[in-house]
């Protein structure tokens, strides 16, 4: 079995972890056990994408149960926990081609590995996966990474047609992801279906608001050390991770500004109660920042410019274009790495800022990611989405769906149950009362 991982004795640590996790996801371990007798997913090739974690363990857990034949890459260099990838290639014998710190070109060299395994579904975090994918179908060399580009000049136009002919839909984890997935929509060039497993509420509102609220808040604190009360927290996008992270900041004691493009979520701020400016304008006054916003330079050269010395940038967004680090470099003097995950740039004009984790998600380059309950749902939808598209395929569009709505309710239903909460039932004259509209009084 082909992988590339950091260290194989690794193995029963990430094991040990990955139990500690799945006793807080009920809700995995019953779509597991209904995976086992059913065997839903049999056959299928499955290349996945993710942050290789604790969690995504029990998710590769209930695809194998399922039947399904795997091959995980990473989603971020910096978001691998190298235990478990042990743990997966040694216990599981899940070909996973992950090692945290890996640079650029290693990255791209592991997703042309997972592609190697000539997928019928694809699982994504980002898009990187699918989005390389179609760039050979159409292709894009330029738009290759090196390594990825040789590889695939050197396969047959009939391989080629294969790779991307073979995939029946595919499953995509997060808010950039799904941007770029309903671009390619737009642009006429996705080849099969996508289920935005993001947009499930039983994800976003759970996984984005809590999960990525915490767990941002903790890569912060494990990164500096930094006290967060009394201090001035700026939080760049007011999306449902923003609305997390802005939530645990004011808990925490911080001065919270929200910067923002949308006016909607901007009057949503303000309403929460939040200071809302131009990030121009909070740049100068902010003692930590933090990008949410699925965007490209939200943080520009002018504004690092303008910050106090001694201020600290952080993203916990997927990408690490959220902040523009190129323009970083311009205006800096010198560099140098002050403890782990902090690197200190000394400005042009005097002033020092502070990068946490190369401006990669701090909640997983920093610390573990998001805490593993909330996982279970959004993992939940992962693996009852694959299962949606085995069964309906072949009558989806090339287009991206939402999460069936009796999917979502089905996830949130278990949740509770598992949590020993009961809620009431409509009664009939109630659902009557709904489904019609001769009544109004």
């Amino acid at each position: 079995m082909d992988y590339d991982i950091k260290d194989i004795s690794l193995a029963k640590k990430g094991r040990l972890r990955m139990e500690w996790a799945e006793k807080a996801m009920p809700v995995s371990k019953l779509i597991r056990s209904r995976f086992e007798k059913e065997k839903p997913l049999k056959g299928v090739r499955l290349s996945a994408c993710l942050h290789v974690t604790t969690e995504t363990a029990v998710l590769m857990r209930i695809l194998l149960a399922g039947g399904a034949k795997l091959a995980l890459c990473a989603s971020n260099p910096l978001s691998t926990q190298d235990d478990v990838a042990a743990y997966l290639v040694r216990e599981l014998n899940i070909p996973v081609f992950a090692i945290k710190g890996e640079d650029s070109k290693t990255y791209y060299t592991h997703i042309q590995k997972a592609l190697t395994h000539f997928p019928n579904l694809t699982m994504d975090d980002g898009a990187d996966l699918v989005s390389s994918l179609h760039f050979i179908a159409l292709k894009k060399w330029k738009e290759l990474s090196p390594s990825v580009r040789k590889w695939a000049e050197g396969l047959s136009p009939s391989k080629r047609e294969e790779m991307i002919k073979g995939v029946i839909g595919g499953t995509e984890e997060t808010t950039t992801g799904v941007i770029r997935l309903r671009s390619m929509e737009a642009a006429g060039v996705l080849n099969f279906p996508i289920i935005a497993v993001n947009d499930a509420e039983t994800k976003h509102f759970f996984d984005n608001r809590y999960g990525t609220g915490q767990s941002t808040m903790d890569g912060i604190i494990r990164a500096t050390n930094r006290l967060i009360a009394g201090a001035t927290f700026v939080v760049s996008g007011y999306g449902w991770c923003g609305k997390g992270l802005a939530m645990r900041a004011k808990g925490m004691g911080a001065n919270v500004i929200v910067t923002e493009v949308s006016p909607l979520r901007a009057l949503e701020a303000v309403m929460d109660g939040y200071r809302v400016m131009p990030i121009g304008e909070a740049a100068g006054v902010g003692d930590i920042f933090c990008t949410v916003s699925g965007n490209v330079n939200v943080i520009r050269k002018e504004h690092f410019l303008k910050m106090k010395d001694g201020a600290i940038i952080a993203n916990s967004g997927h990408f690490n274009v959220e902040l523009d680090l190129d323009g970083l470099r311009e205006v800096t003097l010198s560099r140098r790495k002050i403890r782990d995950y902090v690197e200190e740039f000394q400005l042009k004009q005097g002033r020092r800022v502070y990068l946490l984790g190369e401006g990669r998600l701090i909640n997983l380059a920093s610390a573990e990611g998001h805490p593993s309950s909330v996982m279970d749902m959004s993992f939940a939808n992962q693996a009852l989405a694959t299962e949606y598209l085995v069964k309906h395929h072949r009558t989806l569009e090339k287009k991206v769906y939402p999460v069936p709505l009796e999917i979502d309710q089905e996830i949130a239903r278990i949740k509770l149950l598992s949590m020993g909460i009961q809620i009431d039932q409509l009664t009939k004259e109630q659902a009557h009362y709904l489904a019609s509209w001769e009544k109004g009084t």
